[in-house]
């Protein structure tokens, strides 16, 4: 059985990175100006402290190397990178893990639901609808930018990933959508909090703050085995 070759661990910015310059050799600057301009700080958090950082450390990898140097007047001296074999090798299998296999990436929205019943029913409500509200903002982007590259003849393929984003956040919008909906009509009962903005305890039939430690590892492995669905809000 053969061995599927490791790449050494390559962020999201040295993903795209090797990516640019699988196109072609290219300075840092013409990086970073590019990924801004193909809109890819949607993708990843994109500084150009980073982006230089990140070339350094995949030359010292031996992923990229430098093909030479210019000046253009008084601006300060560019260096061109372009990718190594090895570099072409490491993106492929890296793009293939991430492709692959699911990753907890540990955003902190989900916290911020999971601790959300320290809040008043009716300020949740409100902070969500603030919530709502921008993620609609987002989703007129997205289609603006899906419009644009339709129009334009854009291959799908590279600009797949807005669909995807576009998606998730309609998504996400619809479910809080039903969560409030839940909260406001009764049927997710909200603790009431006291005058000192403390819960109040839950009631001694209601596993409360320590149902996770109720669900037993055995438990849940039954649950998979028995294909247990589940149902909430924006979900059949």
């Amino acid at each position: 059985m053969s061995v599927q070759p490791r790449s050494p661990v390559l962020t999201p910015m040295a993903v795209a990175v090797l990516g640019l310059l699988e196109e072609r050799p290219m300075h840092p600057y013409e990086m970073h100006q590019l990924l801004l301009k193909r809109r890819e700080d949607n993708l990843i958090k994109l500084r150009p402290s980073s982006l230089y950082h990140t070339v350094s450390r995949l030359a010292e990898s031996g992923l990229v190397r430098q093909e030479g140097t210019e000046r253009a007047g008084n601006r300060p001296e560019r260096t061109t990178y372009s990718i190594t074999e090895a570099g072409a090798a490491a993106v492929r299998v890296r793009l293939a893990e991430i492709i692959r296999r699911p990753v907890r990436e540990y955003p902190i929205f989900p916290l911020g639901l999971a601790e959300s019943h320290n809040l008043p029913a009716d300020e949740v409500v409100v902070l969500l609808g603030e919530r709502i509200d921008r993620l609609e903002e987002e989703l007129v982007e997205f289609d603006a930018i899906r419009t644009w590259a339709t129009d334009n003849g854009v291959p799908r393929r590279y600009w797949v990933a807005v669909d995807f984003l576009r998606d998730r956040t309609a998504h996400e919008a619809k479910w809080l959508r039903g969560l409030i909906e839940e909260i406001r009509d009764g049927s997710l009962v909200w603790q009431s909090v006291d005058a000192a903005d403390r819960q109040l305890p839950d009631p001694p039939h209601d596993l409360g703050r320590d149902w996770g430690a109720a669900l037993t590892d055995e438990t849940l492995a039954e649950l998979r085995r028995s294909g247990a669905g589940s149902s909430g809000p924006g979900r059949p």
